[in-house]
């Protein structure tokens, strides 16, 4: 497949000034392969690699090389579906390399298990309609779990807590952490004074007991 010419600057991409038009420019396709349409080449680039979360030239390039495939229909690019991907992606906003990779993942994901519902909807055999189900079966289970892993890349791995309500009774204490997004709520034990009431209470009530039922057993 054919794709677009490689720039000889790798240097990253500076972002695009807040002035100007944010929204990733089109792809335009040709017999030679396809390229950014923009009218300012510079500022194309720009814009796209902010789209894509992509550092430098190269990673923009190669990520629009694998969407464009992923976007493709048979052998041919589809310039929509390619436009779509690209949005979907901006979104979301890729922060890293990591990200820009996994959300590329998740968009092409999109659309293959798209493209598998149609192929279900239109299917007039039965082996025709178990092939297109248990494709978009295994499509439609990856893509949750492609968003777990964003969210939990995102936050370190650490799940987050969300405290509504707090209540501490007399004699406790209540110890509030770093609370941003993920709050850490410790309760500290009440005073041992008071576990030592609480387990004295027992003994004393078995002792009532026994002073209680003398004068019975000597009647």
């Amino acid at each position: 497949m054919n794709t677009m010419a490689e720039l000889e600057n790798t240097a990253p991409v500076a972002k695009a000034g807040s002035n100007e038009a944010t929204a990733p420019p089109r792809i335009k396709f040709s017999p030679e392969g396809f390229a950014i349409d923009h009218p300012d080449p510079e500022l194309g680039d720009r814009l796209m690699a902010d789209a894509l979360g992509a550092v430098d030239r190269d990673a923009m390039h190669g990520l629009l090389r694998q969407l464009a495939r992923a976007s493709s229909k048979g052998q041919k690019p589809d310039a929509n579906n390619l436009a779509f991907m690209i949005s979907m992606v901006r979104s979301i906003r890729p922060r890293d390399s990591i990200e820009a990779m996994l959300v590329a993942q998740m968009v092409s994901v999109h659309v293959l298990a798209m493209r598998c519902a149609y192929h279900l909807a239109g299917a007039e055999d039965i082996a025709r309609q178990d092939s297109a189900a248990r494709a978009l079966g295994r499509l439609a289970r990856t893509f949750p779990a492609q968003i777990d892993a964003l969210s939990r890349y995102r936050t370190n791995g650490e799940p987050a807590v969300t405290v509504q309500n707090v209540s501490v009774q007399d004699g406790g204490k209540a110890i509030v952490g770093n609370v941003t997004q993920h709050a850490k709520v410790i309760i500290a034990e009440q005073p041992r004074e008071r576990a030592k009431k609480h387990r004295a209470k027992p003994a004393r009530a078995r002792k009532s007991a026994r002073v209680a039922a003398k004068p019975e057993a000597q009647a």
